[in-house]
């Protein structure tokens, strides 16, 4: 007994004075962190740990409390921090955390002058501060899509936080052009982290706030936890901007997976530690444009459910402790841990093996390094367009008003205010009674009036302005002069100008479900596994993904519902679209490049089917009948002409008896009512289907009165009867507005619609492919001007992962063979550039003629490297990249031409197609690519061969078709069904290549490249207007060229051979290349 109070006597006492609720115990004890780390302290069995307990920290004096040489004390709810500081000031224990500065904590205002003050990185913000609620402040002003501070303006998304740190009612505003609304954060209740207000718009004004830059992180927080200034322990966990929805394994435990730091992270958390004291705290990192930034400190924090954490954390202590108040003990760790003996081992989780593929396995060594695909946009409804010249002089006015006043300079209106200005304008000049038509001199005046209607209609539709969906240009056309306001000379005005208004195209509810099923069925297919294998690649961040869109908003918000299917995430897509989605219109939009060739290409087809010509087909277009000038195009095609404008007027006509009787309606009703509240269906794209309008039959996603407009509009352009002439060009606006209202608005009964469908469907099967390109050589020539960017991207990300893939590989090489680089200098180097230079002179097929240097800029991409010490799976170093391209007709269009026409170039006409003859015949029978086809490219690696050998890179290619027309060409009970949903099912991948084939990527190079912008050529990439706050990181950080690991290598041989050249000395020669990956 004696021994045992001796022996007291000789150990170091701690005493933690903490609320008894932050050291569990009882049946919890072996869930609490806290409680892990004591004991491991006291197994040691150099510490006495004494718990204070509630009683004695809130009523009794400190004098009497327990003397103790090391003090755990740290502020929560109703703790008393003047007792322990009174305590403090009294014993003077070694104190693991300063109590003075757990204040600085309770307020984020002084946190973050207090992180500037040690020169930490804080992301860009500025102080609201309030006396009294709902204070005016002059130096705060609130527009549509930004806040202004002294200033500062802070453009959406941004984020406002509350000044008191204990409020983590934290609210993230999003802009209009990506539908607008908020998001608030708040600490986790059940399974939620997050909740999207849409209708939520104007910021809090209550209390004092902080407004921050977002931060796009690609939907990931890091969490950083110190133990004295030498230690930190990263973990990462999907961010609640994404979703909201928490991320728990089979145990309800919040999923977070441990990240390597950078030495200038560890260095950010040393700076932590000395700013605030707190040898023990946590706080959160943004990871974003290659740079980490410090957005919250949270004081006193510990790992949770991380054994090896709690080892290395008791460790820690246990030398600080020791260090303090008894360095005659020594802090060197026994060989064997003591509570290791009775510890079970944890058992490691193994990752499937990526090998087979759609089209079949290659053997057990072969794994999956990469997915490329590129998908059209989901249903939609049809685009829409109205032209018309006003001269009246309130329009006029507003042109000026938004173009700086510059007469001849054409003005573009896309903002809620802006919109808002036009409509209030447009209501005043819209007659309130439809005129009847006097006489023919006045039909001019009437269809101006009637397009003026219509552009109020459109303008009114959905309630809240998203400048997603409608957009107004108005170009000057005639001027005059006159005398200036103050007499001083004169000065031009408009008097006529052309108001352009385009609008529809907005994502259906369809379209929002196939895109959503789509990435259901890419997570469970695409990523051979067990079917949950690419969500376990993805949340280990194993998984590098990155999604881009075109700037149209059915893209983006195709492109959103995708990776919510994709990635198993929930609620409302503006959240997911601005964390996850990055918009490149210059990849992804426009067909500006081959205009011409487009031009041509229509005449040539106008001319065809006009004439009722007929190509010559020679034996070799019998056997591959889609080398043909127009193939595709029916023989009868000028025949079905006159049927196609028959029917057209047909339906137009009953759509207008359905308009006159809504008009009326409306005349009755006042159309000077304010604005209806903001409509979140309409303004991104139904949700649902329209379940009253169908009931009370009306059209689905527009009015009769925009019905009758696009049916009339069709009918006028398809057949001028003055001129006798057919404009082909309108053929699949037809068949679009067919193909919509016979999906959406068969509740209508419209009668002949089935007839027209039908042979709308005909004629443009034939005449759309045709747009592209006349003949095949053709069409190479206008796909490769077309998706000339994208090419190169799809090859610089296919190379990125083969430089990558053999970096690994050659590391676990040299590791084999015991010359792995030291730990030390691997961390030091971790963001030199040294790494950034692949060594060696592998074979021409691996070098390309694109050089593979990093600029300065090649760290700029966000990365969550997996780190193995802590890290439960075998396979850390395991990597797959996806790269998601979300785009239009043309572009998918485009692609497939370059992809089958390649070899009709005059530099590989000795080659084969990259697509095999089966595949070609099925193209030419396919016609159409619809909403949510798409084209897939994955690279597998097949480790057992040399590195070397071409081999060892092998890509498969499929693609689909998109959605399946059937159910509306039948009427089975299963067409029926979905004819209920409104909803078209999207056909499975078909092969592009002969089951068994192997094209290695070295050949596919080949084939590519001279179609392709070379990596050198790619600009800077232009920063889209209207997501200024979010896409001025995310967009402008395009991928760099090489995206390598972070590994030094030595440059020469292990065998002692000559040292090999740098990449960047083989190509000196070559102008500086800006990377993209």
């Amino acid at each position: 007994m004696v021994g045992e109070e001796d022996g007291m006597k000789n150990k170091v006492r701690i005493g933690v004075c903490v609320m008894e609720k932050k050291v569990k115990s009882g049946s919890e004890a072996f869930s609490g962190p806290m409680l892990q780390i004591l004991e491991r302290l006291e197994a040691f069995g150099e510490f006495e740990i004494v718990h204070f307990g509630d009683k004695v920290i809130l009523e009794e004096p400190i004098q009497s409390w327990p003397i103790c040489q090391c003090l755990i004390a740290f502020h929560s709810s109703g703790y008393p921090l003047e007792r322990a500081e009174a305590y403090a000031a009294l014993r003077k224990p070694f104190l693991v955390n300063e109590l003075g500065q757990q204040r600085l904590l309770h307020d984020r205002r002084k946190v973050y002058e207090r992180l500037e003050f040690y020169g930490i990185p804080v992301p860009r913000y500025a102080l609201v501060n309030r006396e009294s609620p709902n204070e005016e402040l002059d130096y705060f002003i609130e527009e549509e899509d930004f806040v202004e501070v002294h200033g500062n303006r802070f453009w959406k998304p941004f984020v406002e936080k509350p000044i008191d740190g204990d409020d983590h009612s934290i609210m993230i505003y999003y802009p209009s052009s990506a539908g607008g609304g908020m998001k608030e954060l708040f600490r986790k209740i059940g399974n939620r982290s997050s909740e999207f207000r849409p209708d939520v718009r104007r910021v809090r004004r209550e209390g004092s706030y902080i407004y921050e830059e977002f931060m796009p992180t690609g939907g990931t927080d890091v969490k950083v936890y110190t133990v004295g200034p030498e230690y930190a322990h990263a973990e990462a966990r999907k961010s609640p901007v994404v979703d909201g929805v928490v991320m728990r394994n089979p145990d309800g435990k919040e999923v977070r997976y441990p990240v390597l730091l950078t030495p200038a992270e560890k260095q950010m958390a040393r700076e932590v530690f000395s700013a605030f004291g707190q040898a023990v705290c946590g706080f959160d990192l943004l990871r974003c444009d290659g740079r980490s930034y410090v957005c919250d400190v949270n004081g006193w924090s510990f790992v949770k459910n991380s054994h090896k954490y709690y080892d290395d954390a008791a460790c820690v202590l246990r030398k600080m402790f020791l260090d303090a108040k008894a360095p005659h003990l020594s802090s060197t760790l026994p060989p064997t841990l003591p509570w290791k003996v009775n510890e079970p081992v944890q058992q490691s989780e193994g990752l499937t093996r990526q090998g087979s593929g759609i089209i079949g396995t290659f053997g057990q060594s072969e794994e999956l390094r990469c997915v490329i695909a590129i998908t059209r946009h989901g249903d939609r409804t049809p685009k829409q367009k109205v032209k018309l010249k006003v001269t009246e002089e309130k329009l006029l006015n507003l042109m000026l008003k938004y173009n700086g006043g510059r007469p001849r300079a054409e003005t573009k209106l896309k903002s809620a205010i802006q919109l808002q200005d036009l409509l209030d304008a447009t209501r005043i000049l819209v007659p309130r009674v439809r005129p009847g038509r006097e006489s023919d001199s006045e039909a001019e005046d009437i269809e101006h009036a009637e397009k003026l209607r219509q552009v109020k209609a459109v303008l009114e539709e959905g309630g809240h302005f998203s400048g997603i969906y409608r957009k107004v240009q108005l170009k000057p056309l005639k001027w005059v002069k006159v005398q200036k306001a103050n007499g001083e000379g004169e000065e031009e005005r408009p008097t006529e100008a052309l108001m352009v208004l385009k609008y529809g195209g907005v994502l259906t509810h369809a379209g929002r479900k196939q895109a959503e099923e789509l990435g259901r069925y890419f997570r469970n297919n695409m990523y051979p596994g067990e079917g949950t294998g690419l969500l376990r690649l993805h949340s280990t961040y194993r998984h590098d993904l990155k999604i881009y869109s075109s700037d149209e908003g059915r893209v983006q918000m195709s492109a959103a519902a995708f990776a919510k299917g994709l990635l198993d995430l929930e609620g409302q897509l503006t959240p997911i679209l601005v964390s996850l989605v990055s918009k490149d219109s210059s990849m992804l939009d426009g067909l500006d490049n081959a205009s011409i060739e487009i031009k041509e290409a229509k005449a040539r087809l106008n001319e065809i089917i006009t004439s009722g010509s007929k190509s010559v087909h020679n034996n070799s277009s019998r056997e591959k009948p889609w080398m043909v000038d127009g193939a595709g195009l029916p023989p009868n095609a000028s025949e079905v002409l006159p049927k196609l404008v028959k029917l057209t007027k047909k339906v137009t006509e009953q759509v207008r008896l359905l308009a006159i009787d809504e008009d009326e309606e409306l005349a009755e009703s006042s159309s000077y009512d304010v604005i209806l509240p903001y409509d979140q269906a309409k303004a991104l794209g139904k949700t649902h289907i329209d379940v009253d309008r169908i009931a009370a039959g009306l059209p689905c996603g527009e009015g009769f009165l925009l019905m009758f407009a696009r049916w009339r509009k069709l009918e006028r352009d398809l057949y001028n009867e003055r001129k006798e002439r057919f404009d082909i060009t309108q053929i699949p606006d037809v068949y679009d507005s067919c193909k919509y209202d016979l999906l959406h608005n068969a509740h209508l009964n419209l009668e002949g619609l089935d007839e027209l469908f039908k042979v709308a469907q005909l004629l443009a099967d034939g005449v759309i492919p045709n747009e592209y390109g006349i003949n095949a050589k053709q069409k190479l020539k206008i796909g490769s001007k077309i998706a000339r960017r994208l090419l190169g991207k799809i090859l610089i990300d296919l190379r990125n992962t083969r430089e990558e893939a053999i970096s690994v590989a050659e590391l676990k090489s040299n590791q084999d063979n015991n010359i792995a680089v030291p730990a030390a200098k691997e961390e030091t180097d971790y963001h030199s550039k040294a790494y950034g230079k692949i060594d060696g002179t592998r074979r021409a097929s691996f070098t390309s003629d694109m050089s593979m240097d990093q600029d300065e800029d090649d760290d700029k991409e966000p990365k969550y490297r997996l780190d193995p010490k802590y890290a439960n799976v075998k396979t850390p170093e395991r990597h797959v990249r996806t790269r998601l391209y979300f785009t239009s007709e043309s572009h998918i269009h485009s692609l497939m031409n370059v992809l089958r026409y390649c070899n009709l170039d005059e530099s590989l006409q000795e080659e084969p197609s990259l697509v095999c003859d089966n595949a070609l015949d099925r193209l030419y029978r396919t016609k159409e690519l619809d909403y949510m086809s798409y084209i897939v490219f994955r690279l597998f690696e097949n480790t057992e061969v040399a590195l070397e050998d071409p081999k060892r890179f092998r890509i498969e290619m499929t693609f689909s078709r998109g959605a399946d027309l059937s159910p509306l060409e039948s009427n089975d009970s299963e067409a029926a069904s979905l004819h209920q949903e409104h909803t078209l099912p999207i056909m499975g991948p078909e092969r592009l290549q002969d089951v068994g084939s192997y094209l290695t990527l070295e050949m596919m190079e080949k084939m590519i490249r001279p179609f392709a912008m070379p990596a050198e050529d790619f600009p800077p990439p232009s920063i889209p207007q209207g997501f200024s706050g979010y896409f001025s990181k995310s967009a402008a950080v395009l991928e760099r060229l090489v995206n390598l690991w972070p590994f030094h290598k030595h440059s020469s041989n292990s065998n002692g051979s000559s040292p090999r050249k740098s990449r960047s000395e083989n190509h000196k020669n070559q102008a500086e290349e800006t990377s993209y990956t």
